[in-house]
């Protein structure tokens, strides 16, 4: 199985333990453009993989990206930007709905009744039918956190 250099452990490591790239380059044996290369995200050799790890005094795989793991995340990410935008929707509807109540209200005013009930009802509906999927939407990712279950796991 393939995996990816996670980069920003890499640096990330780097920073906390408050080493310079010349540093970890010199502690791994390899160069220091390799350093540079490889928190950059281009892709590392195994060799540099194990030295680099042994300079952290981990394992290799500890410096690595598992690709189901990083497609779940993706998925996850991708799946909360579009519950977000559902939800954006919705609010964008119903400022119109408001919008639309109160010139429904002014076109009824001068009438004795109200005289766009039947537009005002369908609208309502249609807000309703809005919102369904959104409050669904955010029911199922509540109970998902709340079970700790990733988007594609088993």
């Amino acid at each position: 199985m393939a995996f990816k250099t996670d980069t920003a452990k890499i640096k990330r490591w780097r920073e906390e333990r408050h080493w310079s790239q010349e540093h970890l380059a010199e502690l791994a044996g390899i160069g220091v453009r390799t350093v540079q290369r490889v928190e950059n995200g281009e892709p590392a050799s195994r060799e540099t993989l194990t030295a680099l790890a042994a300079a952290f005094n981990v394992e290799a795989m500890a410096l690595c990206i598992d690709p189901e793991t990083e497609a779940a995340e993706i998925a996850d990410q991708r799946s909360t930007e579009a519950a977000a935008a559902l939800r954006l929707s919705f609010f964008i509807h119903l400022v119109g709905y408001a919008m639309g109540m109160v010139v429904f209200a002014a076109i009824s005013i001068n009438t004795g009744y109200f005289i766009m009930k039947w537009p005002a009802l369908w609208w309502t509906v249609g807000l309703a039918g809005h919102a369904v999927p959104v409050v669904l939407i955010s029911l199922v990712a509540r109970h998902r956190r709340a079970m700790g279950i990733a988007h594609t796991r088993n």
